[in-house]
């Protein structure tokens, strides 16, 4: 069965690197550009996992982070953070917020789908496309 991921990012481009990579990679991809509609998107869909972006407009990706948390029936999906904001004890903070995995801006694909694919407990460490050569976003 096809893994769903839920990509939270609001920048136009690197929703289309993020969802892009992942399709091509095999998983159903659902996209949200505004946090306001994060939890209602990832009730519809029921992802396995969720990319999230932290510096969104309006609402802080650590917010959603602890929201999607509250809920029972995401309480075992693994979230990856995505951010380009990389200061002293942010990565702590965000792991208490309930991320899974911490990953900062300019995303490579290969650490990418290696993480994803750890999180959702695939065999294979990124190597999916065959990539280990640094494409970022």
């Amino acid at each position: 069965m096809t893994k769903k991921i839920l990509v939270v990012e609001d920048d136009l481009l690197n929703r289309m690197f993020l969802s892009a990579t992942l399709e091509a990679s095999g998983y159903a991809v659902r996209v949200v550009a505004d946090g306001a509609q994060v939890v209602a998107a990832a009730e519809e869909f029921a992802p396995d996992l969720v990319t999230m972006d932290i510096n969104l407009p309006n609402v802080s990706g650590v917010q959603l982070i602890r929201k999607l948390k509250a809920k029972p029936e995401f309480r075992d999906v693994p979230i990856l953070a995505i951010t380009a904001y990389v200061g002293k004890g942010e990565e702590a903070h965000i792991r208490r917020a309930g991320a899974a995995d911490y990953m900062a801006k300019p995303v490579r694909i290969g650490p990418l789908l290696a993480s994803v694919e750890t999180l959702l407990g695939e065999p294979g460490g990124g190597e999916r496309l065959g990539l280990g050569r640094p494409l970022s976003l």
